[in-house]
């Protein structure tokens, strides 16, 4: 290895290569084409940084003068470019190596004056290097080697062109490159066309999970993802931590929340400049910010050293991106803890997720009030404040204390002060409590087949859904232990349907699907049945802001009656006369029905049948004479929750 590279590593305390450095670092791999199978995190950047020296200084020291570049590498993303720009701008900064960085979101013109003054190598993401290359920017006459970073996310963001043109305009006698988290046939294909018989490396241990990544799978109510953010971060107490969200929405409002405790934090998402993302980065580079909430824009490129936490406050949409996400700590033989946030309703969901990824996550809930506050106890014993030498300053100063306070009143000054700096926990109940069902600590052995989490997310799983017992129920409905009645801003005017409505309502008021009874459905707003059980807790959580949707649920003052005040049709008189009618017949039918067949066979309708349909009506001619308007305004759909969640048990007349 040259000296000065040598040093530099020396400088950084890398003493031990990693297995994918030693791989391209064998004589077989010396002066070839090389296709390497490397997972982020695994020290890939360092390993092409190295493997390439030899074809950039030969046998000298240091580089000459800066002129065309030597080097290219082209990386996916802006952040991986520029962590690739800052690796390689210290790995050769004792050999004179000038690197410069042309990525999207900077000033070109910027770019364009940097590569006019020379450059050893160049970092960039695909467009903005197809960019200069057509505008004669970039000399690339004495190029010696081409580096396409992590090239399977660039064939997924769609940049298979742009690499097809780099490749095709660089010099055939360049050396080339290739790391790639996985070998898709994309990959190969590409490989085959523009390399010379490639040496294959795929190094043992980086595929599926990261070895030295913790990942823990926490059970939390959907009103409590925030408060589980909180502790979770005061529990582990990392010196920096990432909090991944799906949506720029969610980033704001959990930044804005995390602020207001006392937490230093920072957000990135992709409505930021490229210039706030690089400040964002830097102060969490240099401990002025411990915390980063970002969507996944943020999943590659980010390299924190000090980065010993990543939290999924949402799910990833799937297996790859939370094992990219949980790559950002972890690196490089760093120990690293992945904690992911499942609400009930997405159980099946992470379970699939951690399946498919071949992950055994440890299943619990969120660390408690009490446990931080034994943890801080334990801290603040150990703080460097303890260690530090005391001079003679800090002597007199004690002295004077303990003339003026007791001992026991200095110490709990201190204790005051110590915790004054600290964000205070929060107080989080088990979802599993709280819906009434035991706690479950299933790990991976338990996870269920993948077909089951599509059933899940539609509120169509209907194996944990216990039905009423016949005779049992003091509810209308078949709630077994009584119920409270709740209304939604929503109806069948905007497509409200119980199989979307039955998930939402759980997510919102942080219960199970068992705890919902009947589901009856209006042309502008819904009621719904809440188990009496939990129905003081949900009242509780639906009264918090959404931020995923605008819909308004509140209790109702009464239980639902055959006719919904608000939502009166013509011919009034008629309707209430021919109701009290049947409102009698229906009070004196039911006392001898249980609700079980009530909930099968639907309520006892009067008049005659009309169509194939089945359904009587008893309302006014003009409903009975065409069948195809038979939910006019006024006439609800009535759901049971406990009977299916996505499937109409049958319409009902409510006037």
């Amino acid at each position: 290895m040259s000296p000065p590279l040598a040093r530099a590593l020396a400088e950084r305390n890398y003493d031990r290569p990693t297995p994918v450095q030693l791989a391209v670092l064998a004589d077989e791999a010396a002066d070839r084409d090389l296709l390497v199978s490397a997972q982020t995190g695994s020290g890939k950047t360092l390993a092409y940084g190295l493997a390439m020296a030899k074809d950039l200084l030969g046998d000298a020291e240091r580089f000459e003068r800066a002129g065309a570049p030597l080097a290219l590498i082209v990386a996916p993303t802006r952040e991986l470019a520029l962590q690739v720009h800052r690796e390689l701008a210290w790995l050769y900064e004792h050999a004179n190596g000038r690197v410069v960085s042309c990525v999207g979101g900077m000033d070109p013109r910027r770019e364009q004056r940097e590569l006019a003054a020379g450059a050893h190598i160049v970092v960039g993401t695909p467009g903005r290097l197809c960019d200069h290359l057509r505008r004669n920017r970039l000399d690339i006459s004495e190029l010696k080697v081409v580096v396409l970073d992590e090239a399977d996310e660039m064939l997924n963001l769609g940049f298979r062109e742009d690499m097809e043109f780099i490749l095709k305009t660089t010099p055939d006698t360049r050396r080339t490159l290739l790391f790639s988290a996985t070998f898709p046939r994309g990959i190969v294909a590409l490989a085959k066309q523009y390399q010379q018989q490639a040496f294959r490396i795929e190094v043992a241990g980086d595929e599926g999970g990261h070895a030295d990544i913790e990942y823990r799978a926490i059970r939390v109510a959907p009103g409590d993802v925030e408060h589980a953010v909180v502790n979770v971060l005061r529990f582990f107490e990392s010196p920096s931590a990432l909090v991944f969200c799906n949506t720029r929405d969610a980033v704001r409002h959990l930044q804005s929340a995390l602020l207001e405790r006392g937490f230093s934090v920072v957000a990135l998402s992709g409505e930021l400049t490229q210039n706030e993302r690089t400040q964002a980065l830097q102060s969490l580079r240099d401990g002025r910010s411990r915390v980063c909430v970002a969507t996944d824009v943020a999943a590659r490129g980010i390299d924190l050293p000090s980065l010993d936490l990543v939290i999924h406050a949402d799910l990833p949409n799937d297996a790859e991106v939370m094992q990219h996400r949980s790559g950002r700590t972890g690196r490089a033989g760093r120990k690293g803890v992945s904690v992911l946030l499942v609400p009930p309703v997405r159980r099946r969901r992470a379970e699939v997720l951690l399946n498919l990824s071949g992950i055994d996550a440890v299943w619990g809930t969120a660390p408690q009030a009490d446990e931080i506050r034994k943890l801080d106890h334990e801290r603040m014993l150990k703080d460097a404040l303890f260690s530090e030498e005391t001079t003679a300053d800090d002597l007199v100063l004690a002295q004077a204390l303990l003339a003026e306070r007791s001992a026991e009143d200095i110490a709990a000054a201190l204790a005051r002060l110590y915790r004054a700096r600290l964000p205070s926990p929060e107080d989080i109940l088990d979802p599993g409590e709280r819906s009434g069902r035991p706690r479950d600590d299933r790990g991976r052995n338990d996870v269920r087949a993948p077909r089951d989490d599509a059933r899940a997310s539609r509120g169509d799983d209907r194996s944990e859904r216990p039905r009423p017992k016949s005779g049992k129920s003091s509810s209308k409905h078949g709630m077994a232990d009584g119920s409270v009645w709740f209304r939604a801003n929503i109806g069948r005017k905007k497509n409200a349907e119980a199989r979307w409505l039955l998930p939402m309502i759980c997510r919102r008021g942080g219960i199970d699907k068992g705890d919902i009874g009947a589901i009856k459905i209006m042309d502008t707003t819904t009621e719904f049945e809440i188990s009496e059980r939990v129905a003081e807790s949900f009242a509780a959580k639906i009264k918090r802001p959404d931020k995923e949707d605008n819909i308004r649920l509140e209790p109702m003052a009464d239980a639902p009656q055959g006719q919904v005040a608000s939502e009166k049709r013509p011919h009034a008189p008629r309707r209430e006369a021919r109701e009290t009618d049947d409102s009698a017949r229906r009070s004196d039918d039911g006392a001898h029905r249980s609700d079980h067949s009530r909930a099968a066979t639907g309520p006892k309708q009067h008049g005659k049948p009309h169509g194939k349909s089945g359904v009587k009506f008893g309302v006014l001619p003009a409903f009975a004479k065409n069948h195809k308007h038979r939910d006019k305004p006024g006439q609800a759909t009535e759901w049971s929750a406990k009977a299916s969640s996505g499937k109409k048990a049958k319409k009902k007349n409510r006037g």
